[in-house]
């Protein structure tokens, strides 16, 4: 199959396992689990930036984005991540409408954590069944009146778009997207390959 370009967007303070989880799975896949090394994902992953240079994640970590959001080529999948930073973000013009022009060419569109947020200011979660991090449920629900906030699901999945619960809550959400684009047994294959257990429960993992 022709690769999908998958998009993950960074920003000072994002979280990193939303955006390394995600990552790792998109870049672990593979069609033929009998030629994984000679074999490359069917995702070409990328991070995305405002500017070119470094981006200062949680806890220090130093990133460079493949692209800024100026040279992004066009995406197949784009994943929005979050983390403290989000606060910020959201009073970002330019990071909101790159969000709502890229969200509305993607074929699929992904947030964990908080990015969930972004995308909701960004007019991206109208009228759709939407989750974030436990903490932040009721933000999202008291921001967005025409969102069905899902406070029981780990994964949140409406139409094209997918949504997910805290941090880790990442990995899973990007398996379920690895099963959209190539089958479940693909996805399963990613996640034993990981010594992940794949999201047989959507349960949301934790007691609110």
């Amino acid at each position: 199959m022709k690769q999908k370009r998958v998009g993950i967007v960074i920003f000072d303070d994002v979280e990193v396992l939303d955006f390394c989880g995600p990552f790792e799975v998109f870049s672990a896949v593979r069609l033929n689990e009998d030629r994984r090394r000679e074999d490359a994902s069917p995702f070409e992953v990328l991070l995305v930036a405002e500017a070119s240079g470094p981006v200062s994640a949680s806890g220090g970590m130093q990133v460079i984005p493949h692209y800024t959001f100026h040279t992004c080529p066009k995406l197949d999948v784009l994943v929005v991540p979050g983390g403290w930073g989000t606060r910020r973000e959201l009073k970002n013009p330019a990071m909101l409408d790159w969000l709502r022009q890229r969200a509305a060419e993607v074929e699929t569109l992904t947030s964990v954590c908080t990015g969930s947020m972004l995308l909701g200011f960004a007019g991206r979660l109208d009228g759709l069944h939407a989750t974030t991090h436990w903490k932040s449920l009721d933000w999202m629900r008291d921001s967005f009146p025409s969102v069905t906030v899902e406070y029981d699901q780990h994964v949140v999945e409406d139409g094209r778009v997918l949504t997910s619960a805290g941090i880790s809550a990442g990995i899973d959400m990007a398996l379920k997207a690895v099963a959209r684009h190539c089958g479940e047994k693909v996805a399963r294959a990613a996640a034993r390959h990981m010594e992940y257990p794949y999201p047989d429960s959507n349960a949301r993992r934790i007691s609110i």
